[in-house]
């Protein structure tokens, strides 16, 4: 298990209405976005702070409905692109507090998502292409094509939505940590389990819900037709294990410019919990080859 770095430290700001919490660490290099996935939060980054933060100043946030972030009764307020400007927000308070006088606040930082949490960084680098330097996503699909298909998955989504409601937190988790996609994550150690569950148990019952009414699959448009227009490198990493997810892997790279594709051995959907050391040091080689000057 990797150590917490020392000075890491929660900080909440708000941003049109809602309080967001972070964790953040490091105090030199550029900046680095990290954002969870559903059911996660900031927390579920720790393990792998101290490797990052050697080299970056760490921000990792808790999304609307998880952690220790607000959640809103409203659905509309989990939307994307209301979630993308949030971030937008939040990176600009935090560049302001951290520039030098006379230094520029709007310091573009690189962005690393995974599976949920990669959906809004790949929305977050095509709004803004000019603040996103790099662009890390783990596990992430660029959205449903098919519309019928999209339609399906959001009434999938709300009737999911309406059973954690009624049913509570401990018994989604259950059922969620029972899903094939996340069938390698039982090879996890005890005490990483353990975290993960504790952290999962964590979210409000409403939170999660309007969270995948607000912002799930079926609500994103496919941004499969965008690809070609990000400027920045790309990398996009799966697991061995995770079927789905290497093979959209290997698709976006097929459309992105300066995409690579790194496939984490001995691993599923989430490689990052699976294989933190070997998902640190691709992430870190990625990132030195670009601070480098280097090409993809």
């Amino acid at each position: 298990m990797m150590a917490v770095p020392i000075g890491t430290r929660s900080m909440r700001l708000s941003v049109d209405g809602l309080t967001y919490n972070m964790t953040i660490a490091g105090e030199a290099g550029p900046p680095l976005l990290l954002l969870h996935g559903f059911t996660g939060s900031a927390a579920t980054w720790l393990p792998l702070l101290a490797p990052l933060a050697a080299h970056h100043r760490v921000v990792a946030v808790d999304l609307p409905g998880h952690g220790r972030t607000d959640a809103p009764k409203d659905p509309s307020r989990y939307g994307i692109d209301r979630t993308v400007r949030d971030l937008l927000a939040l990176m600009d308070q935090l560049g302001a507090a951290h520039a030098p006088p006379g230094g520029d606040p709007r310091e573009p930082w690189t962005a690393l998502g995974y599976s949920m949490g990669g959906r809004l960084a790949l929305h977050l680098a095509l709004a803004t292409p000019d603040r996103v330097a790099a662009l890390v996503l783990e596990g992430v699909s660029p959205g449903i094509v098919d519309q019928d298909e999209r339609y399906r998955r959001r009434e999938a989504d709300d009737v999911l939505a309406g059973r954690i409601e009624r049913d509570g937190i401990a018994a989604f988790v259950e059922y969620w940590e029972a899903l094939p996609l996340f069938a390698s994550q039982r090879r996890l150690p005890d005490p990483a389990r353990a975290s993960l569950r504790a952290s999962r148990l964590a979210n409000a019952p409403h939170g999660l819900a309007n969270s995948l009414r607000g912002a799930g699959a079926g609500t994103q448009e496919s941004l499969t037709n965008r690809l070609a227009t990000l400027p920045m490198p790309v990398l996009l990493i799966a697991g061995e294990w995770d079927e789905k997810y290497r093979r959209l892997a290997g698709e976006m790279a097929g459309r992105i410019p300066y995409a690579q594709v790194a496939i984490i051995p001995n691993a599923g959907h989430a490689a990052h919990l699976e294989q933190p050391e070997r998902f640190v040091a691709t992430v870190r080689e990625f990132l030195e080859r670009g601070e480098k000057g280097g090409k993809l």
